[in-house]
């Protein structure tokens, strides 16, 4: 009931919500009114439903305290058990990426990456994946680079070059997810995603890094698919068929 009247910023009448839950007016009457009462349902002079103040305050103050290294573990050893490759979780700070988090494979490979340390952001997977809706317009990226320019240069393929890297992001925004193909470290490629908890701006990416033999075209595929299938909320921003294409032809 909670998540229906989530759904509508104007409220929802008696019957629209007995229609939607498929429930007895009666019943949903007396669930209502036990609601209001706990300030998690409030009513307006109209008689239409919305979520209460309480039940926001609730979210808040739990969103204030998220501690997102211990709430994405889980799917972070879910995707390391599928694919069994170095996986990352990082946030944006300024110019860089901060890595929370870094699960290591079986199999594993020298990576500079590590717990607490930083990144140039624009050049990394996970970076890119939070700059792409940190800053989702072409004026906000450009604003960004110039900010902190000079961008470091990485290696030979690093985007470093302001309009370059808005039209990066922008594809960034319209596959759903980001790439990288050896724009950090030479010989490492890396696909990662944004997770957003209810807001337009993510709270953290998480990344699936290899040695470039380990990451072709093909296998990007099944990288993106575990992706959009683990990372909560990331579902609706997933690439489809079309964007792996494009990822493949920057083979």
């Amino acid at each position: 009931m909670l998540e229906e009247l989530s759904r509508h910023g104007s409220g929802s009448s008696l019957e629209e919500l007995a229609s939607a839950l498929g429930l007895p007016k009666s019943s949903l009457h007396r669930t209502l009114a036990a609601l209001r009462e706990r300030r998690f349902a409030t009513q307006r002079e109209d008689g239409r439903y919305l979520v209460g103040p309480e039940l926001m305050r609730i979210a808040f103050d739990f969103y204030d305290r998220l501690d997102v290294r211990v709430w994405l573990r889980p799917t972070l050893e879910r995707l390391r058990a599928e694919l069994n490759e170095t996986v990352h979780l990082g946030v944006l700070d300024g110019a860089d990426v901060v890595y929370m988090d870094k699960l290591e494979p079986t199999r594993p490979i020298a990576l500079g990456s590590k717990i607490g340390g930083r990144n140039p952001a624009h050049c990394t997977g996970v970076g890119k994946a939070l700059l792409a809706w940190t800053y989702p317009t072409d004026a906000a990226i450009l604003a960004w680079a110039q900010e902190h320019a000079p961008l470091a240069r990485r290696t030979p393929r690093t985007v470093d070059e302001a309009a370059a890297l808005a039209r990066e992001m922008a594809r960034i925004r319209s596959d759903g997810f980001a790439k990288d193909l050896e724009e950090s470290e030479q010989g490492v490629r890396c696909v990662a995603a944004p997770v957003f908890f209810g807001a337009s701006t993510p709270v953290a990416a998480i990344s699936i890094s290899a040695p470039k033999e380990r990451l072709p075209a093909a296998a990007m595929r099944e990288v993106t698919d575990a992706l959009r299938r683990e990372i909560p909320h990331a579902t609706q921003r997933a690439p489809g068929d079309e964007a792996v294409d494009r990822a493949a032809a920057a083979r």
